[in-house]
């Protein structure tokens, strides 16, 4: 397993070269800079050239991604070109909100997900025809869509849990699990579908298997058939499909932050965006990247533990 997670490790640290350099080149092919939003639309040419020459926007890209890659490698994220304020700690405070939301989304994906599979599987008939159809629904409804229709019916019509706004668990732990209620279902919808179809076929498929048919023959009570053994062989897919799930609720999270107002790495990236902040806008990226690597190196160990043929792999 060891050498499964060190190889995986390895094969991160370019993933993170490539990202960082080509977030640089994209941010360069978008007019303006920072410069010109910290002035505003009234100043002058002569202004934004002297500030842009302050701020090092002046020099060449690939210098100014040397000097950014250089402070990585050494601790430090740079500061924020609009505000001042040093990258590390502007994200760092929002980093446990995106986590929250992300990690809560598909963990709330994964259960239910898996449960509605595995019912489907061993119960079929209606049941099947509902995953089916609402599959077809949670994938063709955007995330942030979603989330509209959950304030209007159940925040601004019913006034159950609150439109926008996150409240810290040390402020409040009540009323920081009913900021979260909304966004969660919002953001889990789509991936819960996926994920209780791959637990559908998977299932399938090891209840059509000969080891299922000997050990029912043998007396094993259906219920152990089904969740000690039939789930374990068919896990492995669907570990894969929660894996990407949580990996692409990563960039729904950006919407829905913005849709809820939650103050998390997906809504800065907006702001970021839009000042041409590249200091704040690799950091994001960096950070993203990282618990994309972290996910599938999670993935990875589970892969270990569920076949241990993965190990010499």
């Amino acid at each position: 397993m060891l050498t499964v997670i060190a190889r995986r490790v390895m094969w991160s640290i370019p993933l993170l070269f490539v990202t960082s350099a080509l977030t640089f080149v994209l941010i360069a092919l978008v007019p303006g800079n920072s410069a010109e939003v910290i002035l505003g639309s009234n100043a002058s040419a002569a202004q934004v050239a002297s500030l842009s020459r302050q701020l090092g926007l002046d020099e060449p890209l690939w210098m100014q991604y040397w000097h950014w890659l250089d402070g990585v490698v050494h601790g430090n994220l740079g500061t924020s070109l609009v505000n001042g304020q040093t990258v590390t700690s502007l994200l760092d405070s929002r980093l446990v909100v995106s986590l929250t939301l992300v990690g809560g989304g598909a963990l709330v994906a994964a259960v239910l997900g898996v449960a509605f599979g595995v019912w489907s599987a061993t119960r079929g008939g209606w049941v099947g025809k509902v995953i089916e159809a609402s599959s077809t629904l949670g994938l063709a409804i955007p995330n942030f869509c979603l989330g509209l229709v959950l304030i209007y019916v159940l925040a601004v019509a019913v006034h159950v849990f609150p439109a926008t706004g996150f409240v810290p668990f040390s402020t409040d732990p009540a009323s920081w699990a009913r900021s979260l209620v909304l966004p969660v279902v919002a953001i889990a919808m789509g991936g819960m579908t996926v994920i209780a179809i791959q637990t559908r076929d998977s299932m399938l498929d090891a209840l059509q298997r000969n080891f299922v048919r000997v050990l029912e023959a043998n007396g094993i009570p259906r219920r152990s058939v089904v969740y000690r053994h039939a789930l374990r062989n068919a896990a492995i897919p669907v570990v894969t499909m929660i894996g990407v799930t949580f990996i692409g609720l990563l960039g729904g999270s950006v919407l829905v932050e913005s849709v809820f107002g939650l103050p998390g790495l997906g809504s800065q990236v907006v702001t970021a965006a839009a000042e041409h902040d590249i200091p704040v806008l690799e950091g994001a990226v960096l950070y993203f990247t990282i618990i994309v690597v972290a996910a599938n190196l999670l993935v990875d160990v589970t892969y270990c533990l569920l076949n241990p043929q993965v190990r010499t792999s």
